[in-house]
């Protein structure tokens, strides 16, 4: 297990915080200066060399591979998409649906992005949506369960929700669906990096990710995988050379109107050139996370979320969430929900500690009424005593006015 010690080495390659107490990671983390020096790399060969294809293509699949061990997957079943949305789409629309069929979800919960897709299939082929009631700010995976029938084509959730920052209990959902035949498919864009992610443990036929937020990379990149099985039952909605198998060595070939087999696994899912810069700057943060483990990752990560969510709670302060619960992720967050208020807080109280928090240097988000607190593994007891001490000052200056 990573020391403290090794934690605050790390942090020292992280520039902003000299400057940030950065509490921002479920919107985007912070970039590392090895991020920063490995995208410099990249575009300098392309600006003085004209760029070396065939190294860009080996950057591919060295970082297509340590993104799988990082969850526990094969290489052949990851697939780069543009973010998690586009992983999301490649799902939905590779399933071949037919009227009646049914998708369950909790929409209280989800981010939009994990529910156009389904109203998309909804009204192209006339699938139903079964919407399953969130329970006390959570997923409730009981009565997902309970609502599966025998029309049900897929079942999707979020690894951990975007706001309140509940996590699911996604192995439960995943054993179910596998019993039951059902294909899960899960946004895991709120725990990948953060938290440990096994897509075995889980049991997860399909898992979407972008790079911006936990992968501490740069936005327009993300990974899609997708169990073998699953996906090589999988026809793709879109597709390209790379999602065809042409054999080896093999780079503009058509084969007109000949049979054609579709890349092992998740590489179908792949349509056209990658996104290289932003594989460059991701491949230091995978190098690193590799290095620490995900175990001591997520174990710092929850350990300062917990000060954090007990100190607001003792200065009285209503933080979502059960505080003994041991599936308590890294994210905190601090209000009463608003489903109906996406990135506002309205002119409350908890306005003022947002702007005071900002004021002085403090980054945070709101979503759906609540302030989000996501904290990664470059924070530290510094960081969550700096904002203790400002709400403390906040709570204090509204009780003289």
């Amino acid at each position: 297990m990573a020391s403290d010690a090794k934690f605050d080495e790390i942090r020292k390659h992280y520039p902003a915080t000299d400057k940030l107490t950065y509490f921002d990671g479920g919107a985007r983390s912070l970039v590392s200066v090895e991020s920063r020096e490995a995208l410099d790399k990249l575009i300098d060969s392309r600006m003085y060399d004209g760029g070396d294809k065939p190294a860009m293509m080996a950057l591919i699949e060295r970082v297509r591979e340590k993104f799988a061990k990082l969850i526990n997957a094969a290489p052949d079943e990851i697939a780069f998409t543009k973010n998690v949305s586009d992983g999301l789409n490649s799902i939905s629309g590779s399933i071949p649906f037919e009227a009646g069929d049914n998708i369950v979800l909790t929409s209280d919960l989800e981010h939009p992005n994990n529910i156009y897709p389904w109203y998309n299939i909804r009204d192209r082929v006339g699938a139903k949506i079964i919407d399953v009631p969130s329970k006390d700010g959570g997923i409730d995976v009981d009565a997902m369960i309970a609502a599966i029938n025998d029309r049900t084509k897929v079942v999707t959730c979020s690894t951990v929700t975007f706001s309140p920052g509940l996590r699911t209990d996604v192995s439960k959902l995943g054993r179910a669906c596998r019993e039951k035949g059902v294909f899960l498919l899960v946004d895991a864009v709120q725990s990948c990096g953060s938290l440990k992610t096994d897509v075995e443990e889980l049991m997860v036929d399909a898992l979407a990710v972008s790079t911006q937020k936990g992968l501490q990379g740069l936005y327009g990149m993300g990974f899609l995988y997708c169990r073998m099985e699953a996906a090589n039952a999988l026809r793709p909605e879109r597709l390209a050379r790379f999602g065809v198998n042409l054999g080896e060595d093999t780079h503009e070939a058509a084969t007109g109107d000949q049979a054609f087999d579709f890349m092992p696994g998740a590489r179908r899912f792949e349509v056209g050139n990658y996104n290289f810069p932003a594989a460059a700057a991701t491949e230091p943060a995978l190098d690193r996370m590799l290095e620490l483990g995900s175990d001591a990752i997520e174990e710092r990560n929850c350990r300062l979320a917990r000060r954090l969510a007990s100190g607001m709670h003792q200065l009285g302060l209503p933080v979502c969430g059960d505080l003994d619960d041991p599936l308590r992720t890294h994210i905190v967050t601090v209000g009463d929900m608003d489903l109906d208020n996406h990135d506002g807080v309205g002119d409350g109280e908890l306005k003022g500690l947002y702007d005071l928090l900002w004021a002085n240097d403090v980054r945070l988000s709101i979503r759906r009424g609540v302030l989000r607190f996501g904290i990664h593994f470059y924070n530290n007891d510094e960081d969550v005593d700096r904002v203790l001490d400002l709400t403390r000052e906040w709570k204090e200056q509204a009780q003289a006015a």
